[in-house]
């Protein structure tokens, strides 16, 4: 089944109706929440992350939020947060941000479907799979710098780094 082929009659489509739909195809374990809310788990390289797509019907927009653990020592606070700021520089898409209260490293995004639009699957797939894919690629660099004391920009620098061939 090709993820825009139509499965809804289009007066009846619900943003989160579209994710679960996606979720089924990729096999991914999910909980439909609410009628405006659904939760994924998303296995990566590093680790599963939780997802979480609500559909706000007051400002049209379809929320993301994907989640991992990090809890970092109090000392290593200021690094974390100067990383975050250099990487939120690099990417467009979405941003990451620290939940301290929750032990939570998030990664945000939204999908602003204003005049009542319609999210295609794929737009939906993509948002998903940025938010895995830049957990993905900077996870390493935020256990560095939170873990190892590696300095922000040295740890940013092994996240940012292109691997050339195969080892």
């Amino acid at each position: 089944m090709s993820l825009s082929e139509p499965t809804f009659p289009a007066d009846d489509i619900h943003p989160i109706d579209i994710v679960e739909t996606l979720a089924e195809h990729r096999a991914w374990e999910f909980d439909r929440v609410g009628d405006d809310r659904i939760a994924m788990a998303v296995e990566g390289q590093w680790r599963t992350y939780s997802l979480t797509l609500a559909w706000s019907p007051g400002d049209e927009m379809l929320r993301l939020v994907c989640t991992f653990e990090l809890a970092p020592p109090e000392d290593r606070q200021a690094a974390l947060m100067d990383i975050l700021n250099r990487i939120n520089d690099r990417v467009w898409a979405g941003a990451f941000t620290l939940w301290p209260d929750e032990g939570l490293m998030v990664w945000r995004h939204g999908l602003l479907l204003s005049g009542g639009q319609v999210p295609a699957p794929e737009q939906i797939d993509r948002m998903i799979s940025a938010a895995v894919s830049a957990c993905e690629r900077y996870y390493p660099a935020l256990q560095l710098v939170c873990w190892a004391g590696t300095p922000p920009q040295e740890a940013l620098g092994i996240a940012i780094a292109e691997a050339y061939g195969r080892a």
